[in-house]
């Protein structure tokens, strides 16, 4: 049978069959053995029984007609838990007339892959396509990595590789060029829906047999607490209904709170070194910049219940108190620090109240970025002109031969002149005249502008030369996270 071991050998999917040529794609059901999980005897075993995914599986979609067409092409499944990695696979090997070969990147080594790539090569030859399944492909090290590379080059095996983690960082380049990535995404919870349904009103897999029913507040719990995950959901609803007293007429009612007990604590999907810790971290530093202190509040909750390092998220506190908030207020970069010494000095859990008021007040303070655009447009002209030559008048003139060289000389003391303001250029020659603040358009830095009207008038400072304006560099700098 395709997709099975050959006679006398175990597969990733079921037992060992023989196998002959007359076998074609139908596939008979598999009974699950004696205390399969629900979420593992409710897996789809055909395109049309899988849920979900209609971005990259329905109707004419190209991987559809791949695999309906058994053309399908190296893949990379990225996607969370429970939406759908490896029942795609399996659905994949009881569709195709390929020889279907799983292992998992946690046990098999550099040998077992090997092996495996020696045999598909041996039905190549005799004419028939080989697919080899890498479960947590993520965790595989680069010489297991390459171990596979030369084999899909040639063509001798299929790849389909399922990941959590993104496959950019996680996979070799060499190898990730050779496959078609396929982005799944947590299911909805119209999907999950379907699937809880159709698990209670089947007798063969599910749980029709024990006439189990789910009241709406225990369903719209359920559906919501999963977080797009299949498998939290079926194996929640199965622990719910195998607990629940059956009444008089054999009847299981399943109630909200019935559910909640056996959902228990979902731990938050994050993970701090992938893409989760990256992701949450960007979308709170853009709610904060983008004064919205609701959502700002909110990821600050998922990092810390998710246990993120308190004072890494600080540390983004302070660096957009500068950044974004800026000259706006300058009091946000002392809240900020202050921020920081708190929760240094409480820890968790008393810690997240002096970082809740942090991001509100972060969120709801006036924006200006005029700091990090002077600093990246003055940044532009070192760069650009490089080691230019101090003013002989600003130089320090420690000893008689630096003296006697002009160093310090006509440099002029700005609070022996009136107002502690002095006519005096501070730039190099060539950049002389040259303006990189340009104040934001907030209470704040419109006070400041009387100022430095004031104080360029008397400096009286010449302006620059024609063509050469002053940059004022692009919005990041190149400093933003």
């Amino acid at each position: 049978m395709a997709g099975r071991a050959r006679k006398g050998e175990q597969s990733l999917f079921g037992p060992a069959e023989p196998e002959t040529a007359e076998h074609a794609p139908a596939r008979r059901v598999e009974q699950a053995p004696p205390a399969t999980p629900l979420a593992a005897r409710m897996r789809p075993r055909t395109l049309d029984e899988f849920v979900g995914q209609e971005r990259v599986l329905g109707p004419g979609r190209l991987l559809r007609r791949a695999v309906e067409a058994d053309q399908v092409p190296s893949l990379i499944l990225w996607g969370p838990p429970g939406s759908g990695k490896t029942t795609l696979a399996q659905v994949i090997a009881r569709a195709t007339r390929a020889r279907f070969f799983g292992v998992s990147a946690v046990t098999a080594g550099v040998a077992d892959l090997r092996k495996a790539i020696e045999e598909a090569r041996a039905l190549r030859r005799a004419g028939q396509r080989s697919i080899l399944f890498v479960d947590e492909i993520h965790r595989f090290n680069k010489a297991q990595q390459d171990a596979v590379l030369h084999a899909v080059e040639q063509g001798d095996i299929v790849l389909i590789g399922a990941t959590t983690e993104n496959p950019s960082f996680e996979v070799n380049n060499a190898l990730l060029s050779r496959c078609r990535v396929v982005r799944l995404e947590p299911l909805g919870e119209a999907e999950l829906g379907t699937i809880v349904d159709r698990a209670l009103a089947d007798a063969e897999r599910g749980l029709g047999d024990l006439h189990a029913a789910l009241d709406p507040a225990a369903r719209a719990h359920l559906l919501a607490a999963a977080g797009g995950d299949a498998r939290v959901a079926l194996n929640a609803l199965e622990l719910a209904a195998l607990s629940a007293e059956p009444d008089a007429a054999g009847r299981r009612e399943l109630t909200a709170a019935l559910v909640e007990e056996a959902l228990q604590r979902r731990a938050l999907r994050y993970d701090r070194a992938g893409d989760d810790h990256y992701d949450v971290i960007s979308a709170f530093i853009k709610s904060l910049r983008g004064s919205d202190p609701d959502a700002a509040v909110y990821w600050l909750a998922r990092m810390i219940e998710a246990g993120e390092d308190p004072l890494f998220i600080v540390r983004r506190m302070v660096i957009l108190a500068a950044e974004d908030v800026g000259l706006a207020d300058p009091q946000a970069l002392v809240v900020a620090t202050a921020c920081q010494q708190a929760v240094h000095f409480v820890g968790l859990p008393e810690g997240y109240l002096p970082m809740a008021e942090c991001a509100l007040y972060l969120a709801l303070a006036p924006k200006s970025n005029s700091a990090l655009t002077a600093y990246g447009a003055a940044r532009a002209d070192v760069e650009r002109t490089l080691d230019q030559p101090v003013p002989l008048h600003l130089r320090n003139a420690p000893t008689g031969l630096m003296r006697a060289l002009g160093y310090g000389k006509g440099y002029r003391y700005a609070h022996d002149f009136a107002g502690n303001v002095v006519e005096q250029q501070h730039l190099p020659e060539r950049l002389a005249g040259r303006r990189y603040y340009t104040p934001g358009d907030n209470p704040r830095e419109r006070q400041m502008i009387e100022r430095l009207t004031a104080l360029r008038a008397q400096q009286a400072l010449p302006s620059p030369p024609a063509g050469e304006a002053a940059p004022r560099g692009d919005d990041s700098g190149g400093l933003r996270p």
